[in-house]
């Protein structure tokens, strides 16, 4: 049986908890208010879609789509993204919060991430060539194997990765959040 293919809908305000989002391929639509929290997204098609205000935290998103889609104030806890269908995936984050969160050996060139909480979030084996993070706090984030070529952390903080892990090669900061690169080294800089 074929999904239905939704195109140019608005979702406002619905709880998909307790009954979820109906399966199908869903291009150009808004979702704004909607709480998906703890509850089932999988398998699901979005294909340049908005999600505005919407609380995804632990939901299930197991062989999903993301493909041109963007996240605007949306609380996004532990959610585990490397579990969706990586084909065709792109996405952006807009003043999200995405604490807990993992892209475990994802590829997101060019990805942004505008005014986030990126608090422990796992970027194990993460391509985020030209990744852009605009004033994100990445607090305890994780860069393992890491390629952060030409990615912007200009206006980011909090962050700690260590060079000799992660290739950083045109990778941009300030000298201001510089101390994030040399912590493993525990010195003083005044």
């Amino acid at each position: 049986m074929d999904n239905p293919f939704i195109a140019d809908q608005t979702f406002k305000g619905q709880d998909f908890t307790k009954i979820r989002l109906q399966k199908g391929e869903y291009e150009n639509c808004i979702f704004e208010g909607c709480d998906f929290s703890n509850g089932y997204v999988d398998n699901q098609n979005f294909m340049e879609c908005e999600f505005i205000e919407c609380n995804f935290s632990n939901a299930n998103i197991m062989q999903t789509i993301f493909k041109e889609v963007t996240f605007s104030h949306c609380k996004m806890i532990g959610l585990k993204f490397e579990d969706c269908n990586d084909f065709l995936l792109s996405f952006s984050f807009s003043n999200c919060v995405l604490n807990f969160a993992s892209f475990y050996q994802l590829k997101l060139k060019n990805t942004s991430f505008t005014d986030c909480k990126l608090i422990e979030v796992d970027f194990t084996e993460t391509d985020l060539t030209e990744a852009i993070f605009n004033a994100c706090n990445l607090e305890k984030a994780i860069f393992a194997n890491a390629i952060l070529e030409k990615a912007d952390f200009m206006s980011s903080f909090n962050f700690s990765m260590d060079p000799e892990r992660n290739r950083l090669k045109k990778a941009k900061f300030s000298k201001e959040n510089i101390v994030g690169l040399l912590a493993k080294y525990d010195i003083i800089i005044e």
